[in-house]
């Protein structure tokens, strides 16, 4: 008996052609006695049709290529399902490939998506949405909005939005937060819930997350000057620093004085005063090195 492997494929995640990494799964599926399904993804109705495909072929895995958004809609996609997730990395937003430490070639990635060692990931409920990564109140939420708006993509997209966003930033915010028994106020120019450490370019920002401890963090950065945001681009996040305070819980509230940005693994959810948020234990199992 063969066994089957559904591919599921953004074709537009990244701005990368697809075909070579398409040809490329075809060649493993086949050298390796799989049988192969592959399905580009459109944009309209997904979830359904994975979930029709998933009914009719039963694969034993799910291959993904796109970005933490392709990975977040399988996931869902699968909620009922005992599958484990493969992942290709090829979208603009890889946040997940970076924190599983994923490598960069095609080859060695196909070897780690087909084979057995996996993690039960856990995922992040946010006022109902469900966040696999990252996700955050203040500047880097606006930073996004203002990326998704603008017409220069890709990293210097990316280096312009944030020059744009730091220079005229908005007042920073009071914030409520409920977690762990304790009700406290800080004053927040950006706070970060966290199931795992690193921003798809790389950036720490939770040195401590771990995404199958059944738990989150808060990391709440006070002030965000030149000099914390350089220090933390370039690896060093200060985690004594009285700029930042972590708080490692599995349910949490948090309200604020005034609305402000807020975005779930890298797409804008508008401002918001107020969320609520727990940990979805074991979620999805996911293929690891």
């Amino acid at each position: 008996m063969k066994k089957n492997v559904l591919f599921v494929v953004n074709p537009i995640s990244g701005d990368l052609d697809k075909s070579s990494l398409i040809e490329a799964v075809r060649e493993f599926a086949a050298t390796n006695y799989f049988g192969l399904k592959v399905y580009e993804t459109t944009g309209k109705n997904d979830l359904k049709e994975i979930q029709a495909l998933y009914n009719q072929y039963l694969p034993e895995r799910i291959i993904v290529a796109g970005g933490d958004g392709t990975i977040k809609m399988v996931a869902e996609a699968m909620e009922e399902q005992d599958v484990i997730i493969g992942i290709l990395p090829a979208g603009s937003a890889n946040g997940l490939s970076v924190d599983l430490n994923l490598p960069v070639g095609i080859e060695e990635n196909l070897k780690i998506a087909f084979q057995n060692h996996y993690i039960e990931m856990d995922m992040i409920c946010i006022n109902g949405k469900k966040s696999i990564h990252l996700s955050d109140l203040g500047l880097n939420a606006n930073l996004v909005k203002n990326y998704e708006q603008s017409d220069v993509r890709g990293f210097w997209g990316y280096a312009l939005q944030a020059f744009t966003t730091l220079t005229e930033p908005d007042e920073p915010f009071v914030a409520t937060i409920s977690a762990n028994n304790k009700t406290v106020d800080h004053v927040a120019r950006m706070i970060v819930i966290a199931n795992s450490q690193k921003y798809g370019t790389g950036v720490i920002i939770n040195p401590n997350g771990a995404m199958n401890d059944g738990k989150f963090e808060l990391v709440i950065l006070k002030s965000l000057d030149l000099l914390l945001i350089g220090k933390i681009i370039t690896g060093n996040m200060p985690i004594d620093s009285e700029d930042i305070v972590i708080i490692s819980t599995d349910k949490a509230e948090i309200k604020t004085d005034y609305p402000v940005h807020f975005q779930i693994d890298g797409e804008y959810c508008g401002a918001q005063k107020s969320l609520e948020i727990h940990i979805l234990p074991k979620q999805m199992k996911l293929a690891v090195p």
